[in-house]
């Protein structure tokens, strides 16, 4: 059966308005994506009138798309102009943007215009998208990338990420590239996601702190566990978008010169066009491919699943009850955990104890050591850096009547291995809901919302 793949080529790095100029010279229809951002409602959100637009553009002697937006009276760092002086400022697309508590930017706006702007929140945006009319998959996506780079900027600032502002034009611009990337991936729709290497590029870049290295610090954080590379370009080359784009989406990373291992049939390519124009080509390929994934012998085909580098905190804790645990649990949770277990054990002096096993990545890593300091009795744990190998999951949602049985939406998972479907399951959460509701058994509940789906 054949799996087709998004492709990510970034031997020049990666910036959101390349990502979108790229995906635009692949195939997204321009207008459909126009007519998805618009149901963000920025207008009446009181953020300014924009105008998304891409033209053909070509760099060293390849022809791409270059997307472009335009903020009315406001500056747009997508098309400015950048004085030799402040070229460090540029990433491989645009000026290094992002969120900084307090109303910091990573870029210098001051000397593009005299007058100030407000500052977006990452709660305000949050609220924006989760408000808005784009369907569950780009919501899901674009919520994910922006989540990254609220915990980035958080990390890197010292603060929490609710207090994470986005400046006027900077939210503007990071909305519009990291919504309209989250469309772009709907719409597309690919069994799986990979990428090669990713330049990060080399030399310094001015933001609001003054002169810092490449890479940023927050795209630091949000390539950790990609292999990058550094010293292609003497600019910076990715930009946190980018690298949230490609953290939130790609299944595997790929190091082979940049190009998948394996046999593939290329469909189609596609190339971003970057603002600089440079000795080497400052441009992003994205390929459709269409790969097989049928078993062979050949141990190089990629798998259908996609592996992680997580980290596994382990305690040992013989003096808390079983509410405490319980507690400890949701807690751990609540700070991100993406897994709890506990394991019943024999400790000295023969007492019966239990094993906190939590599972993280390392976003969350030191909150959820606090929660293991603060609320357990332990006095210090292990940590080990593991793999995880998973499955693709995807989640549908019926909100419909069954007959003349009208019931709360319902959430369905699917588990694929590889582009093959192995089995879905209701989440039970809403099938004892249905239960309660209309007094049947979990089986009878499960039946009327199965038989929903089967009729949509």
């Amino acid at each position: 059966m054949a799996v087709h793949t998004l492709h990510f080529d970034c031997f020049a790095g990666i910036s959101g308005d390349m990502a979108l100029g790229a995906f635009v010279d692949l195939g997204v229809d321009p207008d459909t994506l126009r007519t998805e951002l618009g149901k963000l409602g920025l207008g009446s959100a009181g953020m300014g009138p924009w105008e998304l637009r891409f033209e053909r553009d070509r760099r060293g002697g390849i022809t791409g798309t270059h997307a472009v937006v335009d903020l009315g009276d406001r500056t747009d760092h997508h098309a400015m102009d950048i004085d030799p002086a402040d070229d460090e400022d540029s990433g491989g697309g645009h000026g290094h943007e992002q969120g900084h508590p307090n109303g910091e930017h990573g870029h210098s706006h001051a000397r593009d215009h005299g007058h100030t702007h407000s500052n977006t929140t990452w709660k305000e945006i949050r609220a924006l998208i989760q408000g808005s009319g784009l369907s569950e998959g780009a919501k899901r996506r674009a919520l994910d990338i922006f989540t990254r780079i609220a915990c980035a900027e958080a990390r890197v600032h010292g603060t929490a990420e609710e207090d994470v502002a986005f400046h006027e034009v900077g939210a503007m611009d990071s909305i519009i590239d990291i919504v309209g990337a989250a469309v772009c991936l709907d719409l597309l729709k690919p069994d799986r996601v990979t990428c090669s290497e990713v330049e990060l590029g080399s030399g310094m870049v001015r933001c609001a702190h003054g002169m810092l290295p490449v890479p940023a610090p927050a795209t630091v954080l949000l390539t950790r566990g990609m292999p990058v590379k550094t010293g292609g370009f003497p600019k910076e080359m990715t930009t946190p978008t980018g690298a949230a784009i490609l953290a939130s989406s790609v299944d595997e990373f790929i190091v082979s010169g940049g190009m998948p291992h394996g046999f593939f049939r290329e469909i189609k390519t596609g190339y971003g066009i970057g603002t600089r124009k440079m000795d080497r080509p400052n441009l992003l390929r994205v390929s459709l491919r269409e790969e097989s994934n049928t078993a062979s012998a050949d141990t190089s085909a990629p798998p259908p699943w996609h592996t992680e580098e997580l980290i596994l905190m382990e305690a040992n804790i013989d003096d808390m009850s079983g509410e405490a645990l319980g507690f400890l649990m949701e807690s751990l949770f609540a700070g991100g955990a993406l897994d709890v277990t506990f394991t019943p054990c024999v400790m000295k002096k023969s007492r019966p104890g239990t094993i906190v096993s939590v599972l993280t990545g390392a976003e969350k890593l030191n909150g959820l050591r606090e929660t293991l300091f603060r609320k357990s009795t332990t006095i210090g744990f292990r940590e080990t850096t593991v793999r995880r190998l998973s499955l693709r999951r995807e989640e549908d949602r019926l909100n419909a009547e069954c007959g003349d049985v009208p019931f709360s939406p319902a959430r369905r998972k699917t588990v694929y291995y590889g582009a093959e479907k192995l089995r879905s399951k209701i989440e039970f959460e809403d099938r004892a809901r249905l239960a309660r509701e209309r007094g049947l058994t979990l089986e009878e509940a499960e039946r009327i919302i199965n038989n929903g789906f089967a009729g949509k």
